[in-house]
């Protein structure tokens, strides 16, 4: 065996052996117990960074590992291939979206490749490909006949540049992110799904769902929002005729307090007012600049005006005049709140700023706190202490009871009751881009939205588009808009909005199981794999895609397409990876240099104290240590890094750096330390194996020595089990092997039982690192004298023979410092115990003679002497 590590010689050999004997392409067995790992798929943007290596290494060492317990794994790969980045390249490169997501795939693909994942690239999907979102279009039209989606018009970011709906992450301190135009609130007519029927379900499933952190099933609930109110109203007339302004509120026990209401600008009240206002119109109009996010109201400055128009309180009978409020949205509620300057903070801060009036409804049980009308005072909140005053009939009702008695009046005289009520908003799915799922529905003056048939899916989105950004491009295009009515034949326009792309990474993990079926969306194959057994992905995703792909897999469900009603069972949500930043500053901006491009200095322990740049060897200012970013220009690229390297290196990193849901800090010199353990794992194997052949182990003629060795050994193994079986602590089990390397190249023991002992510790080795380095494992395996391949082999069993101890090692102390060791018999009493401990000559010499006040015996651990 050649005694020089050379890992891209072995690696590619590796690759080629696995590729050509199948051995990750997954099968349905119903007579083993099945292993479905999942790591998020990406985006095809061209390149992998850190966060994709660290993210599918986890879950490559995972499937690795089930599959050596016995279980039947798949673990499949795919793309989330639509998306507004590939219209922008197109824009920037003068390229079509389609080639540039292709040539992308292509590239990221040989890049996973490389890394070693054992993926079964038989299942691949890319969403942007008709024979996936055939399926989408499908499945969207049975919802539509269920009346589970529905179109309405809504309010949107809007930018007038591009003519386009924007994400509220798209907008930029208040512009376009790609335009930078300022971005506008606009009502558009929008797609939608009824996420809001499987609210309550999406809730309560959260308590059973222990297999996902708990971060993020209390980041789900608090987005459902679950609350128990009151809905009523606030009778007006308005033209002659009698209208209601309704409110929901969670604290109706204020609302004696209730001094004006304020409603959306986009609400018929204000609309009306408006018409003859020329004021409130400009001010309307000033509210449309803003954003739609709740995120923005409540940060934004709180403007409003009034709109002339009173409203009846429903209690008291007195007149509330009703204001327009840039904070309140149109699409949450239904558009207007009933503000309690006393009791709320921003109604208080609102009526202080236009003179309204503050009227306290709500006091302390005990009468200690006193109420403050010039400034805020929060213990009202504290619905244990609250009770009503200068509420008439409700005072000195604590909580529960005076929300109980006003909503029965309310009741009553029909105006209100209590309601159990979502923060969660129905899923608007339309865009209006080009690079998306085609929306599969046709306008006709005569038939109205008439589903495309079944027959003619999918609607392929059509090629040869120029991409300008502004606009849909679809819309656009006469061939794709005119079409013929379905129902009647006449003259008909196809939708031109495409589906967010949310909605083509909410099934993508149960298409894997049947990616090759033409017929159908999904078919049986999906309930033998179902659910997923473990998905990993960043904590960015813990909201809406999770709650998206839940709410679509309970949708499957209710369609007989699959049985389970949960898509994950257990959720790993890996931590960043996090590198340092440098940088020098340019008229106050600051230009970031890459970490390759600059040497620097560190302290003994490691920590960067300065920086020069390599080019000009001049100081560079250290930065933060932050997320890895292309606008920080900290990233590594892992394709470099393998080149130099290996595959193998980089998996070990990643996973020794840190554990799996903890930050991951970048480290070069972590990598070279990866790097020296590999080498030093391969020597100790070259040199083993080329003394010649080894004999058996004999287990009943180990002398003491070796017993020592191989109880570590097991040890070991035992560890590492549970370390990757149960606990994912992957950086640990890395650890214990290096542990084990230090003992076995200390172990000088040249017997035939001392060889033997090796072979059976250095093929250990190989089976217990294989999930994470599996290149070299393979290699030393076969080295080793293996004809199998590792990948296929059975995860090995500790000896529990080995673990048994004749003896074991204290530690003794004399006034708390070390000051000796001692062997004794591992059912040796204490006594005999401290009697050893007193007797070792060098313990004795530290006792000078005196007789000890204490001795302490910690158990298998430790003797402490106290003088």
């Amino acid at each position: 065996m050649d005694d020089t590590y050379q890992p891209s010689e072995i690696e590619e050999a590796t690759q080629r052996r696995w590729e050509a004997q199948g051995v990750f392409r997954a099968v349905e067995d119903p007579s083993k117990e099945k292993y479905y790992c999942l790591s998020m798929f990406p985006y095809p943007s061209g390149r992998l960074h850190m966060g994709h290596v660290r993210n599918y290494t986890i879950g490559d060492v995972m499937s690795r590992y089930q599959r050596m317990r016995g279980k039947n794994v798949l673990q499949p790969m795919g793309w989330d291939a639509f998306g507004l980045p590939a219209e922008n390249a197109a824009m920037a490169k003068g390229v079509p979206p389609g080639d540039w997501t292709l040539d992308n795939i292509a590239y990221m693909k040989d890049q996973l490749k490389r890394l070693g994942f054992g993926y079964d690239w038989d299942r691949e999907v890319a969403t942007c490909k008709p024979e996936y979102y055939r399926w989408e279009q499908w499945f969207f039209l049975r919802l539509l006949e269920k009346g589970l989606v529905y179109k309405k018009t809504s309010p949107v970011n809007w930018c007038p540049h591009d003519a386009t709906v924007l994400a509220n992450e798209q907008v930029i301190e208040g512009c376009c992110w790609r335009c930078d135009t300022p971005v506008v609130r606009k009502e558009i007519s929008q797609w939608f799904m009824k996420i809001t029927a499987y609210a309550d379900e999406l809730l309560t499933e959260l308590d059973g769902m222990t297999g996902w952190p708990e971060q993020v099933r209390t980041m789900q609930a608090n987005w459902i929002g679950k609350s128990y109110g009151v809905r009523f109203a606030f009778p007006y007339t308005l033209d002659g005729k009698e209208e209601k302004l309704w409110v929901y509120t969670t604290r109706a026990d204020t609302i004696m307090g209730v001094t004006f209401c304020a409603v959306a600008p986009e609400h018929p009240l204000a609309t009306h007012a408006a018409q003859s206002n020329p004021e409130l119109a400009a001010f309307i109009q000033e509210c449309a600049q803003s954003g739609t996010a709740e995120a923005d109201m409540a940060t934004m400055e709180k403007k409003g005006m009034a709109t002339g128009i009173a409203v009846t309180h429903p209690i008291t009978g007195e007149q509330v005049p009703v204001w327009v409020g840039n904070y309140v949205l149109m699409g949450y509620g239904e558009g207007a709140v009933m503000a309690v300057p006393a009791h709320d903070e921003r109604d208080f801060h609102f009526a202080h700023k236009y003179g309204l009036p503050i009227r306290q409804v709500i006091g302390h049980k005990d009468g200690c706190a006193e109420f403050n009308v010039e400034a805020w005072q929060d213990w009202y909140g504290d619905k244990s202490v609250a009770v009503c005053v200068n509420s008439g009939p409700y005072d000195g009702l604590a909580y529960n009871a005076a929300v109980d008695a006003i909503a029965a009046d309310l009741k009553a005289k029909g105006l209100g009751e209590k309601q159990v009520n979502f923060r969660l908003r129905d899923w608007g799915v339309s865009r209006q881009r080009y690079w998306g799922c085609p929306v599969p529905v046709i306008y006709c003056d005569d038939c109205g939205t008439v589903p495309v048939p079944d027959d003619q899916l999918p609607v392929e989105l059509p090629k040869g588009v120029e991409i300008t950004g502004i606009g849909s491009p679809l819309a656009r295009l006469e061939s794709f808009v005119h079409v013929d009515c379905p129902k009647c034949g006449k003259p008909a326009r196809r939708e031109t909005d495409t589906f967010d792309t949310f909605m083509e990474s909410s099934w993508y993990f149960a298409r894997y199981a049947c990616a090759d079926n033409g017929e159908a969306m999904l078919d049986e194959r999906a309930n033998y794999w179902l659910p997923v057994d473990q998905y990993i992905g960043g904590i960015e995703h813990a909201i809406l895609h999770l709650l998206y792909s839940r709410f679509y897999h309970k949708l499957l469900r209710d369609a007989g397409l699959v049985q389970c009603g949960e898509p994950f069972a257990n959720l790993l949500t890996q931590g960043m990876v996090v590198a340092p930043t440098f940088y020098r500053e340019d008229h106050g901006k600051k230009a970031y240099v890459g970490p390759t491009e600059v040497d620097v200095s560190t302290d003994e322990k490691g920590r960067i104290t300065g920086a020069t740049l390599k080019a000009d060897g001049a100081p560079v200012l250290v930065g933060g240590t932050e997320k890895m970013s292309k606008s920080k220009n900290n990233g590594v690229d892992p394709e470099h890094l393998v080149s130099r390297y290996g595959a193998d290196t980089v998996r070990l990193f990643t996973m020794f750096a840190a554990p799996p849901e903890q930050s991951l800090e970048w480290s070069d010199s972590g990598v070279e330390g990866a790097y020296r353990f590999l080498r030093r794992l391969w020597r100790q194997v070259a040199l083993h194996v080329n003394e010649g052949p080894v004999p058996a182990l004999d287990q009943t003629t180990l002398d003491e020595g070796q017993k020592t060795l191989r109880r570590q050994v097991h040890e070991t193994l035992r560890k590492v089990t549970d370390d990757m079986g149960r606990r994912f602590t992957f950086n640990t089990a890395i650890a214990a092997n290096m542990e084990l390397l230090n003992a076995l190249s200390k172990f000088e023991d040249a017997s035939a039982q001392g060889r033997a002992l090796r072979q059976e510790a250095l093929e250990l080795v190989a089976l217990m690192l294989s999930p994470i380095v599996p290149h070299i494992a393979e290699h030393l395996w076969a080295e080793l004298g293996h004809a199998d391949t590792i990948a296929t082999a059975p995860w090995p069993q500790w000896d529990d023979s080995a673990l048994v101890q004749d003896s074991l090692e204290y530690v003794v102390q004399v006034n708390g410092k070390l000051r000796g060791k001692i062997t004794v018999a591992v059912d040796a009493p204490n006594e005999a115990i401290q009697a050893a401990a007193l007797a070792d000559a060098n313990v004795q010499r530290f006792i000078e003679g005196k007789p000890p006040k204490k001795v302490v015996v910690v158990p298998k651990k430790l003797v402490n002497i106290v003088v």
